[in-house]
């Protein structure tokens, strides 16, 4: 981890292509005279990982939780509540997880020269999951072109995010017929795995789901073919797509108390985590309308109730603190979360009850709710399926039933990166009610602008991907499967 953090400069210019000159005496600078020439994949693994699912974890508390209504911050400072974003926010996301996919290439080749066809499909499908969170936050971005330093590539095009995702689907193909061979990792090496310990089954279902979120996103541009692909892998060809089957095959990086999986925010003062904000209004009040165990986990009580806060409040009408997260959280091992079974239940739900596979919508729903609650360690409640404001009804119509599975949906992502935000700007769900001091002409941001730096660095290229998507690089602008 300290040798990636330092090279941090090095390895942008790797990543990002961007930085026209620097290159002489690269090879002699960036050369360590005390480690191998090529990394092992299994030591390029964890470290990777965490670093991306850790930066994550500190956006989605920044970014992710505020503009999405999970929290409200208690100052005027903070203003992404009312869709005040400054640019520089770009600016962290790209370079980190161009970096990191620097690393997760660098797996694949040297997982390539030894022929480990697992370490290969782990490779690639930590490969498409940067490459969503890129492509998802911006549009059309560098890919093909892209951590091709090395060869002299510094000024990478950008490319269509259709194609980027045609790509990713492909990635993910080959993924899953390397993982068919069922090549084993090495006992002595299984601890580097800091997701299944060396389970291919378990990474082979990972990537399998991963797919299927990437396919639903996609699944209303009709160019994407995913509907077509949907079905396939759930009614046409299940045995070929296996995908999670329970809370234990999620995708979690589960958090350990000390160093190297310690929670980022373990050394954050209380003030940075959650006595600087209160949880909002419509966060607290839809858990409270469904009466939802997991509260007692995500929130603290105000004078003995679960009370949240407005977001998009006026400049100088801070509301006074409610509702909290409670410090516990901070070392919560299940904030590491990347994708778990109660989303791929919620994704089958949505796909049947629009028509794209066979069985019944509420099945899959029901599901989706109970593993949930459950994967937090929490026992369902007796009739919690049948009650009222949970009880999924196929008299409803078709809309109102999207709006219960993506609402249910929403806090499956509770600290999940960006997933909110990017189901928001696709669905329209959940319905967030509008603050009275909102900018951005009141519109939830539909993507994030490019950083300040590849504006001019990498210029041309910058101005022919801002055409392609319609002439502005700005927040209302909408992404190929958004539009």
């Amino acid at each position: 981890m300290k040798r990636i953090k330092l090279v941090i400069g090095t390895f942008l210019i790797l990543a990002t292509g961007l930085m026209p000159s620097c290159t002489k005496d690269f090879s002699e600078f960036n050369t360590d005279p005390n480690r191998a020439a090529a990394a092992l994949p299994h030591n390029l693994l964890a470290p990777a990982i965490y670093d991306v699912v850790s930066r994550n974890n500190t956006r989605a508390l920044r970014i992710t939780n505020e503009l999405m209504q999970v929290h409200v911050p208690l100052s005027d400072g903070d203003q992404i509540h009312r869709y005040i974003i400054r640019p520089t926010e770009s600016d962290y996301m790209w370079n980190n997880w161009y970096l990191q996919l620097t690393n997760f290439k660098d797996m694949y080749a040297g997982a390539e020269r030894i022929n480990h066809k697992s370490y290969m499909a782990i490779s690639l499908i930590c490969q498409v999951w940067v490459s969503s969170l890129i492509t998802d936050m911006f549009g059309d971005v560098p890919y093909f072109d892209a951590n091709l330093g090395r060869e002299n590539i510094y000024k990478p095009k950008f490319d269509a995010q259709k194609d980027i995702y045609a790509d990713m689907y492909a990635k993910l193909e080959e993924a899953n017929t390397l993982l068919a061979a069922n090549q084993a990792i090495d006992d002595s090496q299984k601890s580097s795995d800091p997701l299944y310990n060396g389970d291919i089954s378990k990474w082979r279902k990972f990537g399998n789901s991963l797919y299927l979120r990437l396919l639903m996103r996609a699944s209303g541009v009709a160019e994407s073919g995913a509907v077509d692909k949907i079905r396939e892998m759930i009614d046409v060809n299940p045995a070929n797509y296996p995908i999670f089957t329970s809370n234990a095959d999620a995708a979690i990086l589960k958090y350990t108390a000390n160093d190297p999986l310690m929670s980022p925010f373990a050394t954050y003062r209380d003030l940075d985590f959650s006595t600087g904000n209160s949880l909002s209004e419509f966060f607290i009040n839809t858990l409270n309308n469904w009466n939802d165990p997991r509260r007692a986990v995500w929130a603290t009580k105000y004078g003995g109730e679960y009370i949240g806060v407005p977001s998009g409040f006026p400049i100088g009408q801070v509301p006074a603190p409610r509702s909290r997260y409670p410090s516990s959280l901070k070392t919560e091992p299940l904030l590491g979360n990347i994708i778990n079974y109660a989303e791929v239940q919620f994704i089958l739900a949505e796909a049947a009850l629009k028509g794209y596979i066979a069985g019944n919508p509420k099945t899959y729903y029901d599901a989706g709710v109970e593993n949930a609650i459950t994967m937090w360690g929490i026992a369902l409640p007796t009739g919690y399926l049948s009650s009222a404001t949970i009880i999924y009804s196929p008299l409803a119509t078709p809309e109102a039933n999207l709006e219960k599975i993506i609402t249910q949906k929403y806090f499956t992502f509770f600290f999940t990166d960006f997933q909110q935000w990017y189901e928001y700007r696709r669905t329209g769900y959940p319905a967030l009610p509008k603050g009275d001091a909102l900018q951005n002409d009141g519109i939830l941001p539909t993507r994030f602008t490019y950083p300040v730096y590849v504006q001019s660095l990498n210029q041309a290229n910058y101005r022919a991907a801002v055409a392609a998507m319609g002439g502005s690089d700005d927040m209302k602008t909408k992404v190929w499967w958004n539009k």
